[in-house]
């Protein structure tokens, strides 16, 4: 189970908002990246047009002398999401993407700085909104993270209070004014802002953990509770798989059915505690006994089935039939010598005409009870042709 689930560790940092987790850190930004890329593409086109209409006071409230002033600022401010734009479309972007929108945000404050600098003090009312405009662009808009847009904003707040303060010496009261309003903006939109990207990430946390929890309960589901191995449905959608592979590429691939001979009778004797003691360490002697690319199965009972993919030749089935039956002789913990296990394993190779995946579980188990009939402890191919009516039968044994 999760952290967040068992409460051993707080997911979030309280006021970063970055998760504990590092690696859960870098999967959350790289799988919202496309997600700010369009939200800080679309934040920079409006913030330019917005810039711009701003432009059109202007004709009334900055004198004719001082107006060509007011342009450079504005243009120069207008540079940097222009640049960004293009820089967007590239993979420099994704590595900094949050310092190139502070960035954004960084050149248009300080623009509008520059531009209400050049205004008459009687005209500023119409010039400070836009720092208010720009307060909420920060922490709502333009895809910035709540702490840098939180610093950005302060440090905004700081320079227009010396600017206007210090070097131009506005009226404290005018001053003042602007101030209520800017620190209202940033405590509405800083707390909206907090939020949002809080809920935001826990509901990330969220949907991972009930990810988490539907690949486990489909692992469950697909797998045998006991051995841990895959079922039957797991098993035969992997022979689907290795039927497709083989038609396509005609590589050679094998079943192996697998019968333990006198588990039965250990099961009885011995008791179901033993008996399912006895079938876990027989997984694991089978798992170990295959390559990482194959497939071990528990089907049912004492029946396991191993697929052994991509085979160079048919050689290599007999050698991995060895193998198994070599392996699963050897003594077992809690089995009394007199009980030594055994095995019985029918095989059938693929690709072959009209082959399903039914088929090729079918002749493996027919092939596997042959050698039951014969003389057990050994294994035995499927013909592709006459398989049913016993021609080509072909025991071999340990």
């Amino acid at each position: 189970m999760s952290a967040i689930t068992q409460g051993a560790s707080p997911p979030l940092r309280r006021f970063s908002l970055r998760f504990c987790d590092p690696q859960r850190e870098h999967a959350y930004r790289q799988e919202t990246f496309p997600r700010t890329l369009i939200q800080g593409r679309a934040a920079m086109l409006v913030g330019m047009l917005v810039y711009l209409l701003c432009g059109l006071l202007d004709i009334w409230y900055v004198p004719p002398e001082a107006r060509w002033s007011v342009w450079q600022s504005r243009l120069t401010a207008l540079m940097v999401p222009s640049l960004l734009l293009v820089v967007s479309f590239t993979p420099a972007f994704q590595r900094l993407a949050q310092w190139w929108l502070l960035a954004v945000c960084v050149a248009a404050g300080f623009g509008l700085i520059a531009i209400q600098s050049q205004v008459p003090l009687e005209n500023t009312p119409y010039y400070y909104p836009a720092m208010v405009m720009l307060t909420f662009y920060t922490y709502n808009f333009i895809g910035v993270r709540f702490p840098y847009a939180l610093g950005i904003d302060a440090l905004l707040l700081a320079s227009y209070n010396l600017v206007f303060g210090v070097l131009l010496d506005y009226p404290a009261h005018i001053l003042f004014s602007h101030n209520v309003f800017i620190v209202s903006a940033n405590l509405i939109g800083g707390t909206t802002g907090y939020l949002t990207e809080r809920q935001g990430r826990q509901l990330y946390l969220r949907e991972k953990e009930l990810e988490e929890e539907r690949r486990f309960h489909r692992e469950r589901s697909l797998h045998d509770p006991l051995t841990g191995l895959p079922n039957r449905e797991l098993l035969y959608d992997r022979i689907e798989q290795a039927l497709v592979a083989s038609q396509r590429h005609r590589k050679l691939q094998g079943g192996l059915f697998i019968d333990l001979d006198g588990f039965k009778q250990i099961n009885d004797r011995l008791g179901h505690r033993t008996g399912d003691k006895l079938l876990e360490q027989v997984a694991r002697r089978l798992s170990a006994s295959v390559r990482k690319t194959d497939t071990v199965a528990r089907i049912g009972g004492d029946e396991f089935f191993v697929l052994a993919r991509d085979l160079e030749t048919e050689s290599d089935i007999h050698r991995l039939a060895s193998k198994l039956l070599e392996n699963l002789s050897l003594p077992l913990a809690d089995v009394p010598e007199p009980f030594a296990l055994r095995a019985s394993i029918g095989v059938c190779l693929f690709p072959y005409p009209g082959m399903s995946v039914d088929d090729i579980v079918h002749r493996a188990d027919m092939a596997m009870y042959r050698v039951k009939a014969a003389e057990k402890n050994g294994y035995c191919l499927a013909e592709y042709e006459a398989c049913q009516s016993g021609a080509g039968f072909r025991p071999d044994t340990a």
